[in-house]
């Protein structure tokens, strides 16, 4: 069953998420991340490019003939997902086919606008029953 974990309180959610990534990336860990929209995603991306200040974040498109060699991988749609290990969802919806990947991570901002349907998601996933971690992120990542 997937695994899902909420990390809440961020200040920023697309700072949180680029600095999650460059950790997780810097630890080897392969991402999804579900991005459908189009804005959000060029936003990200150009993030990754200076996350950590010193460097960059190793990303691609789904779409990139490099996604099957890069640890992090932008993806509009989870129709053919490259692995079934992280799935980080940077939408506003329950990403389709979820269930498929080991670990879903939400990261949610304390912004209205992103707090409260995370909290949607949150009573959905728990309503099914799956394994939920929560923690606060508000003092940063």
């Amino acid at each position: 069953m997937t695994q899902i974990t909420f990390l809440h309180g961020a200040r920023d959610r697309l700072q949180a998420i680029a600095a999650w990534l460059a950790r997780t990336g810097s630890e080897g860990k392969r991402v999804l991340v579900y991005v459908p929209a189009s804005e959000r995603g060029e936003q990200l991306d150009r993030l990754l490019w200076t996350q950590p200040a010193t460097g960059f974040t190793p990303h691609c498109r789904a779409d990139d003939k490099l996604a099957t060699e890069t640890p992090i991988i932008l993806a509009a749609g989870l129709d053919h997902p490259p692995h079934d290990g992280c799935l980080l969802n940077l939408s506003d919806e329950i990403p389709p086919g979820f269930s498929r990947f080991q670990q879903l991570v939400e990261i949610i901002s304390a912004d209205d606008g992103d707090r409260l349907p995370g909290r949607e998601r949150f009573r959905f996933y728990r309503e099914r029953g799956y394994p939920l971690e929560a923690q606060d992120i508000s003092g940063g990542i």
